[in-house]
């Protein structure tokens, strides 16, 4: 006989191979052994677990966001990587190659970004003239939709200002400034400012993000000075966000969606979703009530984190597009009620941008189908003339590692892109370079170093153009990546 210890860590070690309908068996079996039970019994306790399964599903990208806004702001004043709520944050470089902070780092952009909490108060944000520099401004609620995003697509590069206000906030506002409805109390700005990385470039963009504010609604047009942040000296600062997200227990994981979607409400299209979280004890606003679950059920519902997780990145196999080796979704920044789809990108990408503004081809396979290799083989993309990354902004192509970081080289460069002055061919295509070595001199200008080890090439491409070709549409497709001969 198992003791209820390690009778869970075989239910842990089993949800991360089974699928769910095995596992709820298995559930079944371990919460009811030696006694006398019912089929009533068997399916209450499997629907007390496929409920909770889906809420913590549902769930995930809300907790996710507060507890990475409390890693990003829990300090007293802005640093380097960290800014109090409602201050921004400027980062001046690109991340550097030993910074390991955050996976898939870019090198074409600055971040520029802040966390509001909009159910007080509205706060105003003023965005200087951009001039022609591309730039967005994504705004985020705390179930991670994109509601509202400024930038050169879709405001042009004129100055603006803004006042984000909560969901239950009604009123006048000053002149000159556009109201931006939040469905949620908690707002990410995950700014992006397009920069070449040169000495000149730096200063340039620097000198903009020196120009955005933020401020109360109470306090514009007044003298304002952002007060000291709150500093929770009991967070941990260290241990990424995700995998805090995950080590967490099912009812201290339900008692703090609970309370989260308080000020962070359910979409109206969320009322049937709400209704069955309802029957485990899991309401808006509320601290988790596990009375209305039996005590099967309640132990049962341990294994749901676990069980979850393993569901989430599952479907990674379904949420994406595999086009010549590269995996890619369009469907992103706004999900509606496609909730393990959101869960998903939360958990490899969260921040995501709307397809409109941004899509990201991964290279999983190469052209024979085999993965990225530079210990043993060279690799080159073959562009064909006119068939460059369709965008109206910009495109480039980064290496990682096989863990999203770049590879250190000594060109000390991690990224090509339209800025970079390619050797063409006679035909006036271009082969990209992705080797460990050197392809020689005539072709280093073509050339992305790659580790002698497995690695990850990714695209980017922002503000893809929607007419054809577009790869929003299907009409252009990312070239293969095939072995050089």
């Amino acid at each position: 006989m198992k003791t209820k210890e390690s009778l869970w860590n075989s239910i842990r070690r089993i949800a991360a191979v089974v699928s769910l309908s095995a596992m709820l068996a298995f559930l079944f079996a371990a919460c009811t052994s030696n006694k006398p039970t019912s089929n009533e019994q068997k399916s209450g306790v499997e629907e007390a677990v496929s409920i909770a399964n889906d809420a913590y599903i549902y769930g995930y990208p809300l907790v996710t966001m507060d507890m990475t806004r409390k890693q990003f702001t829990n300090v007293a004043v802005p640093d380097a990587a960290h800014a109090p709520m409602g201050q921004v944050l400027k980062l001046r470089t690109y991340p550097a190659v030993d910074n390991h902070a955050v996976t898939a780092p870019n090198a074409d952009t600055l971040y520029t970004t802040a966390w509001l909490d909009v159910s007080r108060e509205p706060w105003v944000f003023s965005i200087p003239d951009m001039g022609d520099r591309y730039y967005l401004l994504p705004m985020l609620d705390g179930w991670t939709d994109v509601f509202q995003v400024p930038g050169k697509r879709t405001t042009g590069g004129k100055a603006q200002k803004y006042a984000i206000t909560g969901p239950g906030w009604s009123g006048t506002l000053p002149d000159g400034v556009t109201e931006y409805k939040s469905p949620t109390g908690m707002v990410w700005i995950l700014g992006r400012i397009y920069c070449t990385g040169t000495p000149e470039d730096y200063e340039a963009v620097h000198a903009l993000q020196d120009k955005f504010s933020l401020v109360p609604l109470s306090s514009y047009g007044k003298p304002y000075t952002p007060p000291p942040g709150e500093v929770d000296a009991n967070f941990d600062m260290k241990t990424g966000v995700r995998d805090q997200v995950d080590a967490m227990e099912v009812n201290a994981y339900f008692n703090y969606l609970g309370r989260l979607m308080k000020t962070n409400p359910p979409a109206a299209e969320d009322a049937p979703m709400v209704a069955k979280m309802a029957k485990i004890g899991l309401v808006p606003g509320q601290d988790f009530d596990p009375s209305k679950l039996g005590a099967f059920d309640k132990e049962a519902i341990k294994a749901v984190p676990k069980l979850a997780q393993v569901k989430i990145m599952e479907y990674f196999k379904q949420a994406g597009t595999p086009i010549n080796g590269w995996m890619f979704t369009t469907k992103t920044g706004l999900y509606g009620t496609d909730y393990i789809q959101r869960a998903l990108i939360t958990a490899i990408g969260l921040g995501a941008n709307r397809p409109q503004d941004a899509v990201y081809p991964t290279g999983e396979k190469d052209a024979d189908g085999k993965e990225f290799d530079g210990a043993s083989k060279k690799y080159v993309i073959h562009i064909d003339k006119g068939q460059m990354p369709p965008v109206d902004g910009f495109w480039s192509l980064t290496m990682y590692d096989a863990a999203y970081f770049f590879v250190p080289n000594p060109l000390n460069r991690y990224t090509l892109s339209q800025r970079n002055k390619f050797g063409t061919n006679a035909d006036g295509s271009v082969d990209l370079y992705l080797q460990a070595d050197s392809p020689g001199k005539a072709k280093e200008a073509n050339w992305l170093p790659a580790p002698k080890a497995k690695f990850i090439p990714m695209l980017r491409l922002y503000w893809p153009k929607e007419t054809p070709p577009s790869i929003i549409d299907g009409t252009w497709k990312p070239p293969a990546v095939t072995v050089a001969q």
